[in-house]
């Protein structure tokens, strides 16, 4: 069942029940070898435990089976936006993310500051995850760049990811990515294609940004900001070319009057906005979108409260820091419990294995805590515990039903 296409059929009542939508970023995890342990199963996490014994579990399914997903249609699955439909490019994300706005005819892409060796193979697709100063430096000198009759707005998103947007006539975003998502000396970003002949204009001017901000970025000047290892010189991919995005906003699916979001990370709150969410946090500190949570929590019916510093263990693939995040937020979490929402959901939008370094298809423990839930037998919050929890493997787009049923805001249907 996907959410978003179930809601014009249903009556939604607010009854004042309010639901914390708990999302840990690449929660999900694979057994460490020696071990045969996830991160999740390693960590000590009494307290997700605790909650594990008062509710319903379950794993879902982010995309489809086999499917890795990006973090945006991971995070639009999850509330309850088929992806197949819904289909909001990276850039997009990344520029609501940062408080910007799209005009109707407008491209945004996202762009990651990297380093490459000196035969132009992709060494490093995070330039040494590049400091956010750093980063406002170098986005300041690529704002030198002039094309035509196209405007360029650039911005920092954060540590080594920024977000450009071109703005005029005839621009279209059917566009091929250069980051090819992988490191070595054989890996070489890919040139920008035009996926359709009516994108053939706005290739142009992605190939000439490209080449005239890869020559800045060739100056002393830049590379004396970005400081990357001996041997590598500083260059940009591109990812997520995308038009301005339009959605059907929660408070129009599902009846939700106030809607908040806390993320220490961008382009969770431009998801937020897109979707119709207030963004309520813009720090970086985990124990301050704790705090926020406490401040803001009596005036808002729904919270999406989003973690991501798991993903980013997984994707350097530390194990060992991943467990230690997932441990510091167990410890957090027992703040979260003591609001006491009618609904408490704690899941994450896919799996991160440390092994892997990337996001993966593999199902995610879902939790779902309220008065109107069925506890079932599950003692433990983890991927091996979950997958016996009552509601079984679903589908990440079913999971704002379930919110909303638990929360007693579904009238029953039909006579």
């Amino acid at each position: 069942m996907i959410s978003s296409e179930i809601a014009p059929h249903l009556q939604f009542k607010n009854n004042g029940s309010k639901i914390i939508f708990f999302v840990i970023d690449g929660i999900g995890g694979l057994p460490l070898p020696k071990t045969g342990l996830t991160e999740l199963e390693t960590a000590n996490t009494p307290n997700l435990d605790r909650l594990a014994t008062k509710g319903v579990t379950g794993m879902s399914i982010p995309i489809a089976p086999g499917v890795a997903p990006g973090s945006g249609v991971a995070h639009l699955s999850l509330l309850g936006y088929d992806p197949f439909t819904y289909d909001v490019g990276r850039g997009a994300i990344a520029a609501y993310g940062v408080g910007l706005e799209m005009e109707e005819d407008d491209i945004a892409v996202r762009v990651n500051f990297a380093g490459f060796n000196s035969a132009g193979a992709v060494v490093d697709r995070r330039a040494g995850r590049l400091a956010t100063e750093k980063n406002m430096e170098l986005c300041k000198m690529l704002r030198e760049i002039k094309i035509h009759d196209v405007e360029i707005i650039i911005e920092t998103v954060m540590d080594y990811r920024s977000v450009v947007i071109f703005r005029g006539e005839g621009l279209h975003p059917d566009l091929s990515d250069t980051d090819p998502q992988a490191t070595g000396e054989g890996v070489f970003p890919a040139p920008v294609v035009a996926l359709k002949p009516r994108s053939k204009y706005s290739a142009s001017i992605a190939k000439t940004f490209i080449k005239e901000a890869n020559d800045i970025l060739q100056t002393k000047e830049a590379k004396a900001i970005a400081e990357l290892p001996n041997g590598q010189h500083l260059s940009i991919l591109t990812r997520g070319y995308a038009d301005r995005p339009n959605l059907p906003l929660m408070q129009h699916l599902y009846g939700l009057e106030n809607i908040g979001a806390i993320a220490s990370y961008p382009d969770y709150r431009g998801i937020a906005r897109i979707v119709g969410m207030d963004v309520l946090y813009d720090g970086h500190e985990l124990d301050e979108e704790f705090d926020k949570l406490e401040e803001v929590f009596h005036n808002y019916d729904f919270i999406f409260f989003h973690i991501k510093e798991a993903d980013s263990a997984g994707e350097d693939g530390n194990f060992d820091k991943k467990v230690s995040v997932l441990e510091e937020i167990d410890k957090q979490i027992k703040r979260v419990e003591e609001l006491s929402p009618e609904v408490l959901v704690v899941t994450g939008d896919h799996s991160t294995p440390s092994t892997y370094k990337g996001h993966t298809w593999h199902p995610v423990p879902f939790l779902i805590v309220g008065k109107w839930c069925r506890p079932d037998t599950v003692k433990k919050y983890n991927e091996s515990e979950c997958k016996h929890g009552t509601l079984g493997l679903f589908h990440a787009t079913e999971v704002m039903l379930y919110a909303l049923g638990n929360a007693g805001r579904i009238d029953k249907f039909r006579a």
